[in-house]
């Protein structure tokens, strides 16, 4: 049997019905991907619904809830095909071509991870993730997002996936600045967006207390020594004053006292990148998409990565 030319990972929790719409958008993919659904612990009867009307996919159910970063991994680890497309089940492929197009832009060795652009429907029509322009020239960003992204899976494994201690929120600029010390970038897509649909059931108090745990420990694994009391109080200040604004600050300021806790108790978890990769994610993340040619002579080798 063949292998497919992408899989599909939808990791799903208690969302039947927006699931529905997300596998049949995936199955309706050109190059007929792998579908793959990660059930999280779902309890209304989503299982059930994947098996009977969608019997082509492969469904793998946990018992209880581990967390979407951890069933990610998981759907990754189970993945057949080269590269694994990530899909949340509140997002759909309005196209049938968006992984198709999403494929051909791995076509350079230094890209390991395509981020897709996407619409979030309920904000308003504006495009993310979107390439500047298209053509000759490969435009780097220094994440995705983790409703729309493709990535290399032997890359994705060899990274050993995404550090689960973030559980919720800022796993993927870990992922990505640990994959740019070995030498491979995150291509913003030119493909037909995905539609994310947001939930309008988000605990926004949720999101500040683990975007500034996670600010702390994303610091704590990856910040070069001479860069983290800056980064540590640049980032601490940003979000305590963005705290203020939105009537989060109590959330806010628990979240980086957890964080704080959090490094405190992983000590030989600190592997800090060097301080040139450092300062190019630092310039990506601020130029919000740059021309591969203006820094690949200066990226690490591909045969010869950071701290090897």
């Amino acid at each position: 049997m063949s292998l497919p030319v992408a899989t599909v990972v939808i990791s799903t929790k208690d969302r039947r019905e927006s699931l529905a719409r997300t596998i049949e958008s995936a199955l309706a993919q050109t190059v007929a991907p792998e579908v793959l659904v990660i059930d999280d612990g779902s309890t209304d009867g989503t299982d059930e619904m994947v098996r009977a009307r969608f019997p082509q996919v492969h469904l793998e159910r946990s018992p209880v809830s581990r967390g979407y970063i951890a069933q990610r991994n998981l759907g990754a680890s189970l993945a057949r095909a080269k590269v694994v497309v990530s899909l949340d089940d509140d997002a759909y492929f309005p196209s049938d071509r968006t992984v198709e197009q999403t494929l051909v832009e791995f076509d350079h060795r230094r890209v390991g991870a395509v981020a897709i652009p996407f619409v979030n429907v309920n904000s308003g029509p504006q495009v993310l993730q979107r390439a500047p322009a298209r053509g000759a020239d490969i435009f780097v960003t220094d994440s995705f997002v983790g409703t729309a992204y493709a990535i290399r899976r032997d890359v994705f494994l060899g990274l050993g996936g995404f550090r689960t201690e973030f559980f919720h929120q800022g796993e993927e600029r870990d992922l990505c600045l640990r994959m740019l010390a070995t030498g491979r970038v995150v291509r913003l897509g030119t493909a037909d967006p995905i539609h994310h649909v947001e939930s309008p059931l988000r605990s926004w108090r949720r999101m500040a207390l683990y975007g500034r745990r996670n600010d702390v420990l994303f610091a704590w694994y990856n910040v070069p020594t001479v860069m983290l009391p800056v980064h540590l109080s640049a980032s601490s200040l940003l979000g305590l004053r963005c705290g203020l604004r939105t009537g989060h600050l109590g959330a806010m300021g628990l979240g980086l006292l957890r964080g704080a806790g959090a490094a405190l108790r992983a000590p030989r978890a600190r592997r800090p990148v060097s301080l040139r990769t450092y300062v190019l994610a630092r310039r990506l993340r601020r130029g919000r998409g740059l021309p591969l040619g203006l820094f690949e002579l200066t990226l690490p080798s591909l045969d010869r990565p950071e701290g090897v």
